[in-house]
């Protein structure tokens, strides 16, 4: 009986082959395919932060606060995207760190440097050097993506390495307002992404990336955020060449529409933004966009408003091709505008015509040279002399600050300006 025993206690311990074949499924092979590509981003920042003192450095002080440094630690993921060492994350998982490392699926620790980051896209693009090629994943397109397929995320929630979450699309070109900001053209879904899975990667069942998870709504269970890869890719580009995300110029000066306009123009929806005007020799103009325009879509995806329409031209830097379906005399066109870098000497145009004001250097700083007729500069009381010398949060010290602050700020609806009279500040907030 002994042999027998034997064999049975053997045929107990023999892999299940045949079961495990049965267990797997499209998700464990996105995992194993893709996986070892995802990392873990772990950050270091130096801050200042204010201490209760004593009753003595209380008096001594007076503010009755004795500052103290200390390193704040954070986490996050990212996803290796060549096997030379560029790695994709959020841009709020890196900063304002003082010191950024990486760890790889084979546990490895690396120290890594920010090629680059835009925070109005919440991209950044990190680089480590290895002796070896580095396992990295596809990056595939968000043009084809179809709502309900199955997703799958991987990242490190509150530091948990290598979890793995999956669930479906929920939903392509989510536009959302958090926090006082709006946020653009995301995908949803409800694979489980929780506060570390920042900068991991989406993925579809072929094992490309289709966006960078990025967002959660605070209390909800199910609802997540993901930047379409096809944004991702035009922003990382961007940002490997130049290190930022080039102010772009597409011309379109667009307005909501009201229920007037659209009567009069034809439009039956309430979707969509007019175009009011078009700068001269831009784009815009280029392409053939004339006031009066309805922008209907731009990247293939219905334009809400004007708020967002200028979020979603914001994705798309200089040399990006940018698809619009435009609406004109009851008939439906189909244009391509391709934008360009903002040319420095436009801002000079643009702040004499929105702003009313011409300015030239003096004493480390700009001081008025000119004020426009009727122009909202002369309405403010603004006049010759008078500093310039903030814009928004930019100190401005040359031209070429003040250009390119304006340059940065020209599609917001306003933008707020320090001047400087008699040694007194003012602040003034211009229309755009």
């Amino acid at each position: 009986m002994r042999p027998l025993a034997v064999l049975a206690l053997g045929l107990l311990a023999i892999p299940a082959r045949g079961d495990i074949a049965r267990r797997r499924s499209p998700v464990t092979d996105v995992v194993q395919k893709a996986g070892p590509a995802v990392v873990f981003i772990g950050t270091e920042q130096v801050v200042d932060r204010r201490m209760r003192g004593t009753p003595l450095e209380e008096l001594l002080l007076g503010d009755g606060r004795r500052p103290q440094r200390q390193t704040v630690q954070s986490l996050g993921s990212g996803v290796i995207i060549d096997s030379s060492g560029t790695i994709v994350t959020n841009d709020h998982v890196i900063r304002g760190a003082s010191a950024v490392h990486v760890v790889l699926a084979d546990g490895r620790q690396i120290d890594a440097e920010v090629v680059g980051a835009d925070a109005q896209n919440d991209l950044a693009v990190l680089r480590i050097q290895s002796k070896t090629p580095l396992p990295a994943a596809k990056l595939g397109t968000s043009s084809d993506l179809m709502i309900g397929e199955t997703v799958v995320a991987i990242g490190s929630p509150f530091g948990l390495t290598k979890t793995v979450t999956s669930g479906v699309l929920s939903a392509v070109g989510r536009s959302f307002k958090a926090n006082d900001q709006l946020y653009i053209d995301f995908l949803q879904t409800d694979a489980a992404i929780n506060p570390g899975n920042s900068g991991g990667p989406l993925m579809n069942l072929d094992g490309e990336v289709i966006g960078i998870n990025t967002a959660i709504f605070s209390g909800a269970q199910g609802i997540g955020f993901a930047i379409p890869v096809d944004k991702v890719r035009r922003i990382v580009q961007e940002l490997k060449s130049f290190g930022k995300v080039r102010p772009a110029w597409v011309g379109i000066n667009a307005m909501d529409l009201t229920a007037a306009i659209s009567k009069k123009l034809g439009w039956e929806r309430s979707d969509g933004v007019v175009v009011d005007s078009v700068d001269a020799g831009s784009p815009a103009a280029g392409a053939g966009i004339r006031p009066g325009d309805i922008v209907a879509e731009l990247g293939g995806s219905p334009v809400q408003d004007t708020d967002e329409f200028l979020a979603r031209v914001r994705g798309y830097p200089a040399r990006a091709a940018m698809p619009l379906v435009l609406w004109r005399e009851g008939k439906r066109l189909e244009v391509t505008v391709t934008p360009v870098e903002f040319p420095s000497e436009q801002a000079d145009s643009f702040a004499w015509d929105r702003l009313g004001l011409r300015l030239t250097p003096s004493r480390g700083t700009l001081a008025v040279s000119a004020v426009r007729a009727q122009s909202q500069a002369e309405g403010f009381g603004i006049d010759r002399g008078d500093l310039i010398v903030r814009l928004n949060n930019v100190a401005l010290d040359s031209s070429e600050s003040f250009r390119e602050a304006l340059i940065s700020a020209r599609n917001a609806r306003s933008v707020l300006i320090v001047v400087r009279r008699a040694g007194r500040n003012y602040l003034v907030t211009f229309r755009l």
